[in-house]
């Protein structure tokens, strides 16, 4: 009994280390492709918020820790993760793409870019990543909703449930207030994080 329990033992540590060593190098084949394509995405992204920039540089002074701070100073759950400064070909600065991960959403967290001019106005924003209810919270990412954002120049955006009388009034997503107010929090907290951090452009 007892060689059959060291037998299997045996067998099962076996088992478990050439497991070990594929997923291992399952993931070094995998890292640099999914990489890429995660920095791809992005760049799509940036683009899309930032549609006359020639190119995206990482702002240098950008620190995770000390924007948990700022959001967490203001009321903010979500969370920035990464700033970036619109260039025009020139190499002069034409506002920056601020990265937020929404964590109020229905389903799960949302992460999208949010592209801001430097006199504060918002240009739009763009989904990288979400997993809301299909033909409800996925809607997020529709021009009827995220339209709505465009072109704005406020301090914040509320979410209504009728048509906006305000610059600053968004419709909701009709079956998905929960999503729609996710998506207005994520744009307020990077409009926060601009004003407060990179001084309203001045950087």
């Amino acid at each position: 009994m007892n060689k059959k329990i060291v037998h299997d033992a045996m067998i099962l540590t076996a088992f478990t280390l050439v497991l070990g060593f594929v997923l291992g190098l399952v993931y070094e084949i995998t890292k640099e492709p999914i990489a890429a394509a995660d920095a791809a995405t992005a760049q799509a992204a940036y683009q899309t918020v930032f549609a006359d920039a020639d190119s995206f540089e990482a702002f240098g002074d950008f620190d995770k820790e000390a924007a948990l701070s700022v959001m967490e100073e203001n009321g903010f759950s979500d969370e920035i993760t990464d700033v970036q400064v619109a260039m025009d070909g020139s190499g002069s600065a034409l506002g920056y793409v601020i990265t937020v991960m929404a964590k109020d959403a229905s389903q799960a967290n949302i992460t999208f870019s949010v592209g801001i001019a430097n006199d504060g106005t918002v240009n739009g924003y763009s989904i990288t990543n979400i997993a809301e209810t299909p033909g409800l919270g996925m809607k997020a990412g529709d021009e009827s909703f995220a339209g709505q954002f465009a072109g704005k120049l406020v301090d914040k955006f509320t979410i209504v449930k009728s048509a906006p009388a305000a610059d600053g009034e968004v419709e909701t997503i009709s079956g998905a207030t929960i999503t729609s107010k996710a998506m207005a929090n994520g744009v307020n907290a990077c409009i926060t994080y601009f004003h407060t951090v990179l001084e309203g452009g001045a950087n």
